[in-house]
């Protein structure tokens, strides 16, 4: 299945609120080992894993998008995890 930029854009806003929630509760309990860096580790991982099981579900693949759409995942990626771990610091 082809994914559509309006596909990859429901996706990637179902991610930033899943990603935001993860966060605040993370930083609330703090219980991840590395404190912050941990976090940051942690919600990078799970962006991931949440991302590639979205794409699943559609029938792709990070592997299978184009590269214009790689780098929206990429630049997406960034300024979820730099908004919430960097204003916490």
């Amino acid at each position: 299945m082809t994914l559509t930029d309006k596909m990859l854009d429901e996706i990637l806003e179902y991610l930033e609120k899943s990603i935001n929630n993860l966060a605040k509760e993370s930083l609330e309990n703090l219980e991840i080992e590395g404190g912050i860096k941990g976090i940051e580790n942690f919600l990078e991982n799970q962006f991931d894993v949440r991302l590639e099981n979205l794409l699943v579900a559609k029938n792709s693949s990070i592997h299978h998008l184009e590269s214009s759409m790689k780098n929206k995942v990429i630049q997406k990626k960034q300024l979820i995890i730099n908004k919430n771990i960097k204003h916490k610091n």
